[in-house]
């Protein structure tokens, strides 16, 4: 184990990780090891009887067997992982292995679907009941374009302003993706599920949580955000988690 993580790991051991009832949402900087360390161990904790990866299509969790599971080059072969465009499997296969037992979902949008919003557009795309996950109404005005501004600044100021609202969409699309995965996953398993997913999916005010909160009523929710060198988050969580920073090149760097 990286030894950052383990001490990381250590420090969590000393106090015992609030969980949920029914849906806990657990969210990550993708390349971060400590912050998958914390979903393991969170997963270990909660003993979900589902997981839902943002990570996974539908068709990849599928293939999740119990006799892949404790075998990380065989799942992570058999997922196609090294294609997908996520860090490093052995990040993520702890998680897997947490809670061995419990069912996984996925809930990838993949990026030929998400484009097709630009066409389609967002209740379209994602179907009969776009409206029990709010997708067939606009955003108001001041979320729209604080959700335009975090793209742009996300894009390193680099994109034209008129993908803007399409990309947001985009946006919409996959939070409500997520949500209806944990909604079939509570039906089919009782719960309680786990959410692994990014940050900004994660975030309570206008994120996954919020869909979910109103398309399934009554839930009891958890939600963890996970920060780096305790610099402030952007959005609602319950609970807020920091690690160090990983060393990584300036994304932003190729536009200056």
């Amino acid at each position: 184990m990286i030894p950052q993580v383990a001490a990381f790991l250590l420090g969590l051991s000393m106090a015992l990780p609030v969980t949920a009832q029914d849906v806990l949402v657990i969210g990550e900087v993708h390349d971060n090891p400590a912050h998958h360390a914390v979903q393991a161990n969170r997963v270990e904790h909660l003993k979900p009887a589902a997981i839902v990866f943002e990570m996974l299509t539908p068709a990849q969790a599928a293939r999740v067997t119990p006799a892949l599971r404790g075998d990380r080059a065989a799942l992570e072969a058999a997922l196609d992982w090294g294609e997908s465009g996520w860090p490093d499997f052995a990040m993520y296969h702890p998680i897997f292995t947490a809670a061995p037992e419990a069912a996984i979902y996925g809930a990838l949008v993949p990026r030929a679907k998400a484009r097709a919003v630009l066409e389609a557009g967002l209740a379209a795309s994602f179907g009969p009941d776009a409206g029990r996950f709010g997708l067939d109404h606009p955003l108001s005005v001041d979320e729209q374009e604080a959700r335009e501004a975090m793209q742009m600044a996300a894009h390193c100021d680099a994109i034209p302003d008129a993908i803007l609202p399409g990309m947001v969409d985009i946006q919409r699309l996959r939070d409500a993706v997520l949500a209806r995965a944990v909604i079939e996953a509570l039906e089919e398993t009782g719960g309680p599920v786990a959410v692994i997913t990014g940050n900004g999916h994660a975030r309570r005010d206008w994120g996954m949580p919020a869909i979910l909160s109103s398309a399934r009523t009554g839930l009891d929710l958890h939600v963890v955000g996970q920060t780096e060198d305790d610099r402030p988050l952007e959005g609602v969580f319950d609970e807020v988690i920091s690690a160090d920073a990983v060393d990584r090149p300036d994304p932003c760097a190729a536009f200056r």
